[in-house]
């Protein structure tokens, strides 16, 4: 993980952004562009799919989403915590980069 320089940091993650992704918005990206809630139900429905046959993981995934939005956690812990749940995934682990706070991004997902 690596936290960018202040107005830095340069292009976006791997996280394809649908065609049709004009629903409402939900908050600025690392990118700079908009997360719209067909974004980020669309990586929690990737989330669900990955791991169907370890229901836990999901469900352990959205408490720390909860606990990231409440402010329980902060923004290293819970890029520790989706480095964790999601090893062995680098795609999801890379794609959690859309619901990072602007200068922060994570580079690899070993």
């Amino acid at each position: 993980m690596k936290r960018a320089s202040p107005g830095g940091g340069g292009g976006g993650g791997p996280a394809k952004r649908p065609a049709n992704s004009s629903k409402a918005a939900v908050g600025p990206s690392k990118d700079g562009h908009n997360l719209t809630t067909t974004d980020a139900l669309s990586y929690l429905k990737e989330v669900k799919i990955r791991f169907t046959d370890r229901k836990e993981v999901y469900n352990q995934f959205l408490d720390v989403m909860k606990e990231f939005k409440a402010q329980v956690i902060d923004t290293n812990g819970v890029i520790a915590k989706v480095q964790s749940l999601f090893k062995g995934h680098p795609e999801l682990v890379l794609g959690f980069n859309m619901f990072l706070p602007p200068g922060y991004k994570i580079e690899s997902a070993t």
